[in-house]
């Protein structure tokens, strides 16, 4: 499929390019279904679940002794790769802390916005077609640096799977996927406590049960199939450019990759099942990026790296030719849980600040007077007198200590 683009159609060329991704509605009925069993029946309906869905039947916590001889048998080349990888995304991810601050306002009380990490996090690792360590990495490693007091793992039961999370330091390990995982994490069962936020890719099913239990839960968002534009220019290599897209649908079937260029001649190098998008100019190639909001946005050649400061709505941006987007999938340190489906125009890759949160710390003392004063009259005029009288009870000259 190759269509034309302009500026002033690039809105609905990248409308037309999304709606071939499946949306999560499409399983909501089924999800909640499975949502309510494990609400129900606990951990019985988990295992209920597991079997229907392939799962090994197996108990669902995995024994520290099992983490240890897995990560004993790890191939070495794989775990000096994972152990780059936790390097990597974890300095990338305490990068994202933030200090308390302390504000003084002029009326003299103060405000102190703390940061907290949440008490118990779970990050979820798919595994249907095969294992994912890089997900275990992503969640696990961005978790710790967030100051996390307990990360749970839950994944389909795999070595390599129990080798990351041990390497991570996961607290608890669950042998269960799929949307019976996602409940049990978020209501608890008999033998899993439930936890405050749910992070990590997955299938719909998955996701969609992310999004239902968002009020219950902290959630990522919704991390859907993946996505990968790449804007080429002159000087782009075309041979990189198919590799990096023919990469990106290793993810499954669903996978959107488009392949964008203002030269229809570098359209022609890039082979395979790419969406293609000839575009007027790079102001409108860039238009239809920012419109399509892709999980990964990939600029090669000079001109098309050069929108690089014009980017606002990617999940992850990778400029230049040497910057394949699989390195961010895997050790560049970026992190690989990222808004799909559009959801860059609003929502951010997963971070700290997705296991954190902030809350104000109020200290009112002498400036109760001047802030009642000022307060009271709005409180009354939205017919909360008790609310202005609890303001004006401060402005007597000697209040209790």
């Amino acid at each position: 499929m190759r269509r034309s683009c302009g500026v002033a159609d690039a809105g609905a060329v990248a409308a037309e390019v999304r709606a071939r991704v499946p949306a999560g509605d499409s399983v909501a009925d089924p999800v909640r279904e499975i949502l309510k069993g494990v609400y129900e029946r606990g951990d019985a309906a988990v295992q209920q679940y597991e079997r229907r869905f392939g799962g090994t039947g197996e108990p669902l916590r995995v024994a520290a002794g099992r983490l240890a001889e897995a990560l004993q048998a790890l191939d070495p080349a794989v775990r000096a790769g994972l152990e780059m990888a936790i390097a990597n995304v974890s300095a990338v991810a305490a990068a994202g802390l933030d200090d308390d601050v302390d504000v003084t306002l002029e009326q003299g009380q103060s405000v102190r916005l703390r940061e907290i990490p949440v008490r118990r996090a779970g990050v979820y690792a798919p595994g249907g077609r095969a294992p994912y360590p890089s997900s275990v990495v992503m969640g696990l490693a961005t978790a710790r640096a967030a100051g996390v007091d307990e990360v749970l793992l839950a994944a389909p039961a795999h070595p390599v799977i129990h080798a990351a999370a041990a390497l991570c330091g996961a607290d608890e390990v669950y042998a269960m996927g799929g949307a019976q995982a996602i409940a049990a994490l978020a209501y608890g069962t008999e033998s899993i406590a439930p936890v405050d936020v749910i992070v990590g890719p997955g299938n719909l099913y998955v996701q969609e049960a992310k999004r239902q239990l968002s009020g219950r839960v902290g959630i990522d968002g919704f991390a859907g199939p993946s996505d990968l534009v790449v804007i080429l220019s002159d000087g782009a290599d075309t041979e990189w450019a198919a590799l990096d897209l023919r990469a990106q649908s290793e993810h499954g079937e669903d996978s959107l990759v488009v392949a964008v260029s203002d030269d229809p001649a570098l359209l022609d190098g890039v082979i395979g099942d790419a969406v293609e998008i000839h575009a007027e100019s790079m102001d409108a190639a860039l238009a239809f990026a920012e419109a399509l909001a892709p999980e990964h946005l990939q600029l090669a050649g000079a001109a098309a790296e050069a929108l690089a400061p014009r980017v606002r709505t990617a999940g992850c941006l990778f400029v230049g030719a040497e910057s394949g987007t699989a390195f961010g999938d895997y050790v560049a340190g970026s992190n690989h849980t990222l808004p799909t489906g559009g959801a860059a125009r609003f929502a951010s890759g997963l971070s700290v600040r997705h296991f954190r949160r902030r809350m104000a710390e109020v200290r009112v003392g002498e400036a109760a007077g001047a802030l009642a004063r000022a307060g009271a009259p709005v409180a009354r005029a939205e017919g909360f007198v008790i609310h202005a009288e609890s303001m004006e009870a401060r402005m007597r000259e000697n209040p209790p200590r």
